[in-house]
C-alpha cells in the first residue's frame, strides 16, 4: 500500500484544471490524472477536452469534461456544483485559464485590452469564487487543499507589446508583504558570505499563517 501511495501520491483527491484544451493546462490535467487525482478540465473547446479524457481514462485516470468559459460566472458556478456532485469536493484547484495577445498599444486595440482583462482577471476571480468553499471544505475534511493560479514573468518584466498581458498577470502575483518581510530579506543578503552576489531577489508572499 505504502509504494502505490508513493506511486500515486495524489490518489483521493479533486483536481479542476482550467484552459485545458491545449498547452500548459492539458499537460497539467494529465500529469495530475497520472498522479492519481480524479481530474475535471474546463475548457471553452468541448471536442479537445473529450479527447483528453479519452486519453486520461486510457491510461487509467479518472477525469469529467466540461465545456465553460470562465469569463462566464454563472458558468463557472454551475461547473462547481458540477464536479462537486459527479467527483466530490475540490481539494486541487488549478486556475489556468488565459490569453497573451501581443499589439503595440499606440494601435489601441482596445477588443485585445479587454479580452485579456476579462478572461486573465476576471475569469481567474470567477473561478477562486466559484471553487473556494469546496477548497475550504476539503481542507478541514482532509487537512489539505490547494489553489494554483498561473501567473507569469510578464508580471515583474515588461515585454514590448506585452504591456496589458503584463498588468493582467501582474494581478495574479499581487500579495502584501510587511516591511518587516523585507527588512528580513534585506538581513539576509547583507549577511551573506563576501564570496557570494545575489544579483536579483524576487520576494513572494506563501499565504502560509504565521
Amino acid at each position: 500500500m505504502a509504494a502505490q501511495s508513493y506511486a500515486r501520491p495524489l490518489g483521493g483527491r479533486v483536481a479542476v484544471v482550467t484552459g485545458a484544451s491545449s498547452g500548459i493546462g492539458e499537460a497539467a490535467a494529465e500529469h495530475l490524472a497520472w498522479l492519481g487525482a480524479k481530474v475535471a478540465v474546463v475548457a471553452r473547446r468541448e471536442g479537445r477536452l473529450e479527447d483528453l479524457v479519452a486519453r486520461i481514462e486510457k491510461n487509467g485516470g479518472s477525469a469529467m469534461e466540461i465545456a465553460a468559459d470562465v469569463t462566464d460566472a454563472a458558468r463557472v458556478r454551475a461547473a462547481a456544483d458540477a464536479v462537486e456532485a459527479e467527483l466530490g469536493a475540490v481539494d486541487l484547484l488549478f486556475n489556468n485559464a488565459g490569453v497573451m495577445l501581443p499589439a503595440p498599444i499606440e494601435e489601441r486595440r482596445t477588443d485585445q485590452w479587454r479580452h485579456q482583462i476579462d478572461l486573465n482577471i476576471k475569469g481567474l476571480m470567477n473561478t477562486i469564487g466559484a471553487f473556494v468553499p469546496q477548497l475550504i471544505r476539503a481542507a478541514g475534511a482532509r487537512g489539505v487543499a490547494d489553489l494554483i493560479n498561473t501567473a507569469s514573468i510578464a508580471a515583474h518584466n515588461i515585454f514590448p507589446n506585452f504591456a496589458v498581458y503584463s498588468g493582467t498577470k501582474a494581478f495574479v502575483a499581487m500579495e502584501w508583504l510587511t516591511p518587516q518581510d523585507i527588512a528580513q530579506v534585506v538581513g539576509f543578503i547583507a549577511a551573506l558570505p563576501p564570496q557570494a552576489n545575489l544579483q536579483e531577489v524576487i520576494v513572494m508572499p506563501t499565504g502560509q499563517p504565521t
